[in-house]
């Protein structure tokens, strides 16, 4: 009971985050290229599109999550996207650049705080990914002791 709690509010909270910042980023799509050029890591050929279409990625996941389809995938997606942006942001930070995040805002200056902010929401992401295996192991050791005890009785 739990654990499906647990699923629950993982997915809800993801597919929200991702759902938000996918929105605003596909509303400012000027102001979320002047974020990721902020970054100084992206050549300039690339700016555009990743600000046009990397917002629709986040969309997608967040729907994905929502509606819970092939879930283990949508939320290895998250992981893999949220350890990204988490790197660049600890690059930009330490390389001393002044930038934008660009995450949920764009007057969101890259920060400790808003790295951890961002590290954080990985907890939830990568419950989801090992969930499943998480429910199986249970099962199978329910299963065992079931069977252990029925041999026993």
């Amino acid at each position: 009971m739990i654990l499906k709690s647990l699923h629950w509010l993982t997915r809800i909270l993801l597919a929200v985050v991702f759902l938000y910042t996918g929105y605003i980023k596909i509303q400012a799509p000027l102001q979320f290229a002047a974020a990721v050029t902020g970054y100084q890591l992206v050549p300039e050929r690339l700016i555009w599109p990743i600000a046009t279409y990397f917002p629709w990625v986040e969309i997608i996941l967040g729907i994905g999550l929502l509606i819970g389809w092939k879930i283990r995938y949508f939320s290895l997606g998250a992981v893999g996207i949220l350890l990204f942006f988490t790197t660049i942001l600890l690059i930009t930070y330490f390389r001393g650049i002044q930038a934008n995040c660009g995450c949920f805002s764009f007057d969101d200056p890259i920060s400790l705080k808003t790295i951890f902010r961002d590290s954080l929401l990985l907890v939830p992401a990568v419950f989801l990914a090992v969930e499943s295996n998480i429910r199986a192991r249970r099962n199978a050791l329910s299963k065992t002791a079931a069977a252990n005890q029925a041999g026993i009785s």
